[in-house]
């Protein structure tokens, strides 16, 4: 890859970073700004980078975490359908380190993902719209402390009909060297445009959208997360409200604003009680209110 990249010319790559195409129609070799390199309309490679910002460290619903926390990621897409990504968890403060029992982390990383996937939309029907599919592994590397060693893999699946009113996800998550454990996510919701785009093609610039997420989880994985020793079922619900700006064609902002409890199974609403609990007697509670900011550059 990086010897066929020394041999395109200065003159054509200059082309490309300015957007222009080549060959007749503009079916030729072409970049445009958040969408990455095509040849005609056969997309090559495209790039993501970004940041988020969250207010506490959530996972499943209850605190891995009470101080801030900042998430870096980059991912590389090729031809719209595999795509590789690394992302890492930042620990803004030394609390969640001393209290979560891997030392004073503030300005380090806590975790390490390398991530390899294949992601694709599928035209379904006029009444469905496009399948989005994504599935993924993730080696997770967690840095030693005190001789432990608490790396994980997981394999992952997401399916999205986001062309739909209620927008539905469907969320599976597999965990093949802690635990074994297996978490699945339902969530529902809807995107409203509170600013449209220039024209009725163009994607709006500003959305909000409200939405409501269950998860499950079976007995290895809520013994494997401390939330009870023989028993799975109803885990987290999550109300969310996401505001998005696309400020142009290749950055967009978003923020958002949650809250999740164990509503549904009491037996886990205790386990994530208790677990909350181990943050200090304020945090005494199976519910959390928490929310963040991110930035996305895309190319």
């Amino acid at each position: 890859m990086a010897k066929a990249a020394m041999k395109i010319s200065a003159t054509v790559f200059s082309a490309i970073m300015a957007g222009a195409s080549y060959g007749a129609d503009g079916e030729g070799l072409a970049y445009t700004p958040g969408e990455g390199i095509s040849f005609g309309e056969q997309a090559i490679l495209s790039g993501e980078a970004g940041v988020a910002i969250d207010s506490r460290y959530m996972t499943y619903g209850v605190t891995d975490g009470k101080d801030p926390i900042v998430t870096p990621s980059a991912k590389l897409t090729a031809a719209d359908w595999v795509y590789f990504g690394v992302e890492a968890i930042f620990d803004t403060a030394k609390g969640n380190g001393k209290r979560g029992g891997y030392g004073n982390r503030a300005g380090k990383y806590t975790t390490l993902d390398a991530i390899g996937g294949i992601a694709h939309d599928f035209e379904l029907c006029e009444a469905l719209g496009a399948l989005s599919v994504d599935f993924n592994y993730i080696y997770e590397y967690i840095p030693r402390h005190d001789g432990s060693m608490d790396d994980t893999q997981y394999l992952n699946l997401e399916l999205a009909l986001s062309d739909l009113l209620i927008e539905p996800t469907v969320a599976i998550e597999r965990d093949i060297m802690a635990d074994d454990g297996t978490y699945v996510n339902v969530n529902i919701g809807h995107t409203f445009s509170l600013v449209d785009g220039e024209t009725e093609e163009d994607d709006p610039v500003l959305t909000l959208k409200p939405s409501i997420g269950q998860g499950f989880g079976n007995t290895r994985r809520t013994r494997g997360y401390g939330l009870a020793n023989d028993h799975g079922g109803a885990m987290d619900t999550t109300l969310m409200c996401e505001l998005e700006w696309a400020v142009n064609d290749w950055l967009s902002v978003g923020a958002y604003v949650a809250y999740a409890d164990y509503w549904f199974d009491r037996r886990l609403r205790d386990g994530a009680r208790d677990y909350n609990a181990e943050w200090g007697g304020s945090e005494d509670r199976s519910w959390n209110v928490f929310g963040g900011l991110g930035f996305t550059a895309t190319f």
